[in-house]
């Protein structure tokens, strides 16, 4: 009986020693886990990645400093970074211009807005058969982006380097249709902006976005046979979905792109390729 008394009582007080080892994990436990839980804001912002992903990773470390993790998605078109955003999968995107995201917005019906504007990337003429505009032949073909903004700005573009000439009124959204003078009788083909690097060597010009002349290796201040001015007036923005623009995390970001460090960056690395707009 003692024996057994003794054996129950080693017992008991090897269970109360376990239940307070289990005690003193606890609080550990949980203060990881709150400790965890304080540590970052995450925000998720789609991109195309030149030179807008380049430019965002600048940006990354200046969040940190905030509190803030950044997150990048990036993408090869024009379409999905406005959707996405749209469906909250995104918190921000970084990518367009100020018209493509208001045509891009009443065709889609979209709530977004834009926080910040950050950059131009001029759009430049390019080819692989001719040294200059002068020498395109009659009947040439010159391939420029098939969405209606990047449309209108490349045939604006061509009429500013006297290849064609568009009615007084076309603006901005100016069409093929526009066409009023056309000496060369030049045949435009409209394709995805993104495609142009690729059919460059099918055609006899392309009217290329910047973004999409870098990721193929193309120089604008040095490739381009003809290039925007630097007053052009398609400045790439921050993009948000509209009751979002007061968020703290978006603002921070916001206040990032346009910072000294940003600015800096881009005037060395793009060297007028990429022109910043604060």
């Amino acid at each position: 009986m003692k024996k057994f008394l003794t054996t129950l009582l080693l017992l008991s007080l090897l269970t109360i020693f376990i239940a307070g080892c289990g005690t003193k994990q606890g609080p550990t436990s949980d203060k990881q886990t709150q400790n965890q839980g304080v540590s970052k804001t995450t925000i998720k912002v789609g991109a195309t990645p030149v030179p807008h992903a380049q430019i965002l990773n600048v940006v990354k470390p200046l969040l940190e400093k905030e509190g803030i993790t950044l997150e990048i998605v990036e993408f090869t078109d024009y379409v999905q970074p406005n959707l996405k955003l749209a469906e909250k999968e995104l918190d921000a995107n970084y990518f367009q211009r100020i018209p493509y995201l208001e045509d891009f917005s009443k065709e889609h019906n979209l709530d977004l807005t834009y926080i910040a504007k950050v950059h131009i990337e001029p759009m430049g003429i390019y080819s692989q058969k001719i040294k200059n505009l002068s020498e395109l032949k009659e009947g040439a073909t010159i391939a420029i982006p098939n969405d209606a903004t990047n449309g209108g700005r490349a045939l604006l573009l061509l009429q500013s380097a006297g290849v064609i000439k568009l009615k007084p009124d076309a603006g901005i959204k100016a069409t093929v249709n526009d066409i009023v003078e056309n000496p060369k009788k030049i045949k435009i083909s409209e394709l995805e902006a993104a495609t142009l690097p690729r059919v460059l060597s099918d055609v006899d010009a392309a009217v290329i976005n910047t973004n999409y002349a870098l990721e193929a290796g193309l120089i604008p201040t040095k490739d381009a046979l003809f290039i925007e001015s630097a007053n052009s007036p398609y400045v790439n923005v921050l993009v948000v979905r509209k009751g979002d623009e007061s968020r703290p995390e978006l603002k921070k970001l916001a206040e990032a792109l346009n910072s000294p460090e940003v600015k800096k960056f881009i005037e060395e690395t793009y060297k007028g390729a990429v022109v910043p707009a604060f």
